[in-house]
């Protein structure tokens, strides 16, 4: 069975061709990065538009990088939530309409699950039941995993995401966007243990996550200290410490809680290098595993979506020709595929 899987939620157009017994055969991204920058960030408008311009190119390069015709496809998968509603209503839009012309059945992927399975596209894929953490610019949350649409929320971000916080940290500090990678970059060049920073949540039970005080005490800092590359590298570290460590921890109740020992980190944020080791540590001392996507398909992509995609097409779920995407789509409302 071969699919097209189309990613058009956010900022990122991902277009990928995946055969369950070839595997990927080809993926095509483009990054609305450049367009966005002079903004600071995401303006749902403009990344609708781009998506327009560039949602049929990419999917004609696919197409041919895979050798890959219509007609030798299966069927369709496209995200359909969650996201910015223009976006996701380009690719939902585009999707239906080619497989409607095709004569193939459509797939409507959840984003989310979509990443949650990334890391399936790996030569050794984690297996069930798992721990996910999925951790990227809008979502950060916990998720017990038993099998395909067998999710159960244990813990979700009640404000920012980590990701978004990175961001809107790196933007106090003056960095370009998008601004959590090069906070990362300057992290690396900071001391340990000048600044000390809040674990937000961690002195109360619970699994759930709240990233906004953090990013306000990031502001007292820079707005109090000189202004100094040492200075600004050294808050920079303290505020990742806060975050991989608030992670790592509420990652370790989670597995306590469900007594599992396998841990699964996707979405954008789950690429940096500080996270890894920290979890490498903590599931080493547990005597578990800790499974990635590798880093190109920790960010939006097509790849995921067409995965996620097949393994409903497999139990029979298609979509009707109405078209719809859903801003906001609780990842556990998800039920089994074919239940």
């Amino acid at each position: 069975m071969r699919l097209l899987g189309i990613e058009t939620s956010c900022d990122e157009t991902g277009i990928a061709i995946y055969d369950d017994e070839q595997g990927l055969l080809s993926h095509a991204l483009y990054s609305q990065v450049k367009l966005h920058a002079d903004y600071g960030g995401v303006v749902p408008e403009l990344a609708s538009r781009d998506h327009v311009r560039k949602i049929i190119p990419l999917i004609k390069q696919a197409m041919a990088d895979a050798d890959t015709t219509a007609e030798q496809l299966d069927g369709i998968a496209y995200t359909a939530g969650p996201g910015l509603v223009g976006a996701l209503l380009v690719g939902a839009c585009v999707g239906r309409s080619l497989a409607f012309a095709w004569d193939k059945p459509a797939v409507a992927v959840h984003h989310m699950e979509g990443h949650l399975l990334a890391p399936m596209l790996e030569e050794v894929p984690p297996p069930f039941p798992f721990v996910a953490l999925l951790v990227s610019g809008g979502h950060t949350m916990l998720v017990q995993v038993d099998g395909i649409g067998q999710y159960q929320m244990l813990g979700e971000s009640i404000d920012d995401a980590a990701g978004e916080a990175f961001d809107k940290t790196a933007k106090l500090m003056g960095l370009d966007y998008p601004g959590g990678p090069l906070l990362s970059r300057l992290a690396q060049q900071g001391h340990s243990g000048r600044f000390t920073f809040p674990r937000p949540m961690c002195d109360r039970p619970g699994l759930d996550f709240s990233f906004s005080g953090l990013k306000t005490f990031a502001a007292n800092t820079i707005a109090a200290e000189d202004d100094s590359e040492q200075t600004r590298a050294d808050i920079a570290r303290a505020f990742e410490d806060a975050v991989v460590g608030t992670l790592a921890i509420k990652c370790r109740r989670a597995l306590k809680q469900t007594g599992l020992n396998r841990l699964v980190v996707a979405g954008g944020v789950s690429a940096n290098r500080h996270l890894r080791a920290e979890l490498k540590v903590m599931m080493d001392k547990l005597n578990g595993e800790v499974f990635y996507p590798r880093n190109e398909f920790c960010t939006d992509n097509g790849a995921m979506i067409a995965y996620a995609g097949l393994q409903r097409l497999k139990a029979g779920e298609t979509q009707p020709l109405a078209v719809k995407g859903q801003p906001r789509w609780p990842l556990d409302s998800l039920e089994k595929p074919g239940s």
